[in-house]
């Protein structure tokens, strides 16, 4: 698997980045380990976690995940070789929703302890919090990074505008500014005025910023529970309307010339677009993950990504 640049931090990653957000949960510990290692074997080393997964599921608390991956790690003596992301920001269990640097230093603690590991990675502020000043809040990310508890930090679920305050902010004191941001992005685009809240979508602002600012885009949610491929799962309805079911249509009709599946395909567009995204890819069987993996091997022009995306005349 090759590795792409992790914004202007200078670090690289692995251009399908593995979501483990269900390891541990509801799937349970042998499968959660086994995809894991296959995730490894296919040349992997981008994983992705948060404090809270995953507390919706029956009988968790949140922490499951992080657990999961702390025990694997040891296991297999292999952290040095990972890349690890966590987050903070959304609510679970006692702890409220929220940036506050309090909660921030609180929950990185936490994430340290439930994986045994003395840094993380790519730390995320995993939602926007309008009411605690963005300086405060990076004045903790910055503190973490000074203790060595982080190297890097992004952000996830904010808009453009805000990146670009968070920036500023982070700039006129000289301290280390988000180097990405984890956004709902897949091939189709959002109906207009389309909420997915808490969550928030990649739209054209974001896109555009990401693009102009070398800010790397990570692509959580790109395959839609499985709508692209399954007769049972139905395409969000914040997806539907004018141009879906011809965005569709291109999509099936490009996947079965090409001899790979519509899931492989979107990834594909999505790795190829402009800004291209790292996708998150969480399948809860290794044949689900093997089939997302092989989407780095398609090779997509640029005429197909611009025919894919807006349609017109076919290209050749």
């Amino acid at each position: 698997m090759k590795t792409v640049p992790l914004g202007k931090s200078g670090a690289t990653v692995s251009e399908i980045c593995l979501g483990a957000m269900l390891l541990g949960s509801s799937t349970d510990q042998a499968t959660s380990r086994k995809i894991l290692d296959f995730y490894i074997e296919a040349g992997g080393s981008f994983i992705d976690s948060a404090n809270i997964y995953a507390w919706w599921v029956k009988g968790c608390a949140g922490g499951e995940s992080e657990t999961l991956l702390g025990e694997w790690m040891r296991q297999r003596k292999n952290r040095s070789r990972l890349f690890i992301a966590s987050k903070a920001g959304f609510e679970y269990g006692t702890v409220q929703r929220g940036l506050a640097p309090s909660l921030i230093r609180a929950e990185c603690e936490k994430s340290l302890r439930r994986m045994g590991v003395d840094t993380i990675d790519l730390y995320y502020a995993h939602v926007d919090d309008r009411a605690t000043p963005q300086e405060e809040s990076l004045d903790a990310l910055q503190r973490l990074i000074r203790a060595g508890k982080i190297r890097y930090i992004g952000a996830s679920n904010f808009l453009a505008w805000r990146l670009a305050e968070a920036q500023g902010i982070a700039a006129s004191h000289g301290w280390t500014g988000y180097c990405c941001v984890q956004q709902r992005h897949t091939f189709l685009p959002p109906q207009l005025g389309a909420s997915f809240s808490p969550q928030i979508a990649a739209n054209n602002d974001l896109l555009d910023y990401c693009a102009a600012t070398g800010m790397t885009l990570l692509a959580y949610s790109p395959l839609l529970g499985g709508a692209y491929t399954r007769a049972d799962r139905k395409v969000p309805d914040q997806y539907q309307g004018q141009g879906s079911d011809e965005g569709l249509s291109r999509l099936s009709t490009l996947a079965r010339e090409m001899g790979v599946t519509a899931n492989q395909l979107v990834l594909a567009w999505l790795m190829r677009s402009t800004p291209g995204a790292v996708p998150l890819v969480a399948g809860s069987t290794i044949e689900q993950v093997r089939e997302d993996l092989q989407a780095a091997s398609i090779i997509l022009t640029g005429n197909q990504v611009a025919w894919l995306r807006d349609g017109g005349e076919r290209p050749a």
